[in-house]
């Protein structure tokens, strides 16, 4: 099929789905939708509106190569200063047109040559690629509490919140200490609210300042893109990704002592009450879940106004919380950061590929896809920040740039070809999730804790070699690992 006729549908108009419509429009395709089952672009950024979201990756290197942005106002930015930047980048590029809002997919059946797609609301279409940047961390994950329901006060899940809720003179309950319980509980104990943190397990941290951009500074990122690149790919910022990769594949390298070293110095330092150190001190090594990064958070859980409570929760009553020591916690509010069901991906969405497959069979026992890229029997179905993606502390926009160079490849192929269609081999994908799954239980994140990176089976759900080893397998795919359809 002549290229100029192909028809693209991209799910999602999150980071990954922004980045596939401008690619595909600047390579002059003509026939791409993109379906946003919200009423605007940005995804988590979009979702995510609690108090104190920050990204904790360098502003400048949390932007596409191909959009600088010399007007970010801090190294680390708030969410609405990244959604700010994703909708000024949609507009830029002139692809907002191409997003059907409102429009969420239930049904993608694979017919033959193409994918036949319908919307909740019943509209149909069809597309020979389908392009799934549905991310994942957009399905609210709520507590098993007993009596959650029963809370009289305000109860907001960190995804779901009310900005216009005024919090002024109330006593805030946080569930959770990921980045986001942590980054909530910072800003608001900064701010003087009455906060009671409630932790599962505590997190080890690592120090990292924030500082913000001088005008001086802007005008030379205006002048100067140089100036940003020195930002984006400096050395020091990828030299810390290298280690971090490398000690969480190698858990006794000298990388993974060397972080571990620098959590345990900044706990006992940064904490000076030896009972909440040791509140505060997890019973797992450091980096089996996903690191917080904070510089702060520490002299805020010292405060008189913030307690931290590692006892667990018994059970939610009208007034508050009872803890496992049958302390009652009266609140006002009961703040969910919780997370997120992180095995959805294009879920709820019914797909079915080849022969009718159902992708709930493909992944029964868990999410699964060759090169976190293509699942068998499923062509021309390609999957952005999807299962076994690299996930840590680096730029998942990164990730995604990376990804499409090696998405755009195998559509040149398909192109080049008679065939209508590109899928992995059942035997290279066999392949793969053995020589993946055997790696990632040596990984630190299958060390012995339980996080969001693990699946039903407890295997960690990500790319488990080094990031130098996924930049260099985006950089062509083995196409004898390939069947054209």
């Amino acid at each position: 099929m002549n290229t100029a006729e192909k028809r693209f549908a991209i799910i999602g108009a999150g980071m990954s789905g922004i980045l596939c419509a401008i690619k595909l429009k600047e390579a002059g395709h003509k026939h791409i939708a993109v379906y946003e089952k919200a009423d605007r672009i940005g995804g988590t950024w979009r979702d995510n509106r609690y108090p104190g979201l920050t990204c904790d990756v360098p502003a400048h290197a949390y932007t596409y190569e191909f959009a600088p942005n010399p007007e970010w106002s801090a190294y680390l930015v708030g969410g609405d200063e990244i959604q700010t930047y994703f909708e000024k980048v949609v507009d830029d590029y002139g692809i907002r047109p191409l997003i059907r809002f409102n429009s969420e997919i239930a049904s993608m059946i694979w017919n033959n040559d193409h994918w036949e797609i319908e919307t909740a609301d019943g509209h149909k279409d069809t597309a020979h690629v389908a392009i799934m940047a549905t991310g994942v961390l957009h399905h609210p994950k709520f507590p098993d509490i007993p009596g959650l329901e029963n809370f009289a006060g305000r109860t907001m899940h960190s995804a779901q919140w009310d900005v216009d809720f005024p919090l002024a003179g109330k006593r805030i309950g946080v569930v959770g200490n990921g980045s986001t319980g942590v980054q909530i509980v910072t800003h608001l104990g900064k701010a003087g609210q009455d906060i009671v943190h409630f932790q599962r397990s505590p997190q080890w941290m690592m120090p990292y300042p924030n500082f913000a951009y001088t005008e001086e500074d802007k005008a030379r990122f205006r002048k100067s893109v140089e100036a940003i690149d020195a930002i984006r790919y400096d050395e020091t910022y990828w030299s810390n990704i290298r280690r971090f990769t490398t000690g969480i594949t190698d858990i006794n390298s000298p990388q993974m002592l060397e972080i571990e070293d620098a959590c345990r110095v900044f706990l006992e330092t940064a904490i000076t009450d030896p009972v909440l150190r040791s509140k505060l001190t997890p019973n797992y090594r450091a980096a089996c879940k996903r690191l917080i990064y904070s510089y702060d958070y520490y002299g805020v859980a010292q405060q008189p106004n913030v307690e931290t409570i590692v006892c667990g929760i018994r059970e939610v009553v009208p007034e508050g919380v009872i803890d496992n020591e049958g302390v009652l916690h009266k609140l006002d509010v009961l703040a969910l950061a919780t997370g997120f069901r992180t095995d959805r991906f294009v879920r709820p969405i019914s797909v079915k590929g080849v022969g009718g497959r159902d992708i709930e069979e493909a992944w029964a026992e868990r999410c699964c896809a060759y090169m976190a890229i293509s699942i068998p029997d499923f062509p021309n179905f390609f999957l952005f920040n999807g299962p076994s993606s690299p996930v840590g502390n680096f730029s998942l926009i990164d990730v995604a740039e990376r990804q499409w160079n090696y998405v755009a490849q195998l559509l040149d192929r398909v192109s080049s070809s008679n065939a209508s269609g590109i899928v992995a081999s059942q035997a290279a994908f066999n392949d793969y999730e053995d020589r993946r799954i055997a790696a990632a239980k040596a990984t630190i994140f299958g060390s012995g804790c339980t996080s969001w990176y693990l699946d039903q089976t407890g295997v960690p759900i990500t790319w488990p070699w080094d990031y130098d080893a996924f930049a260099k397998a985006m950089e062509k795919p083995e196409f004898d690992a390939y069947d054209m359809v």
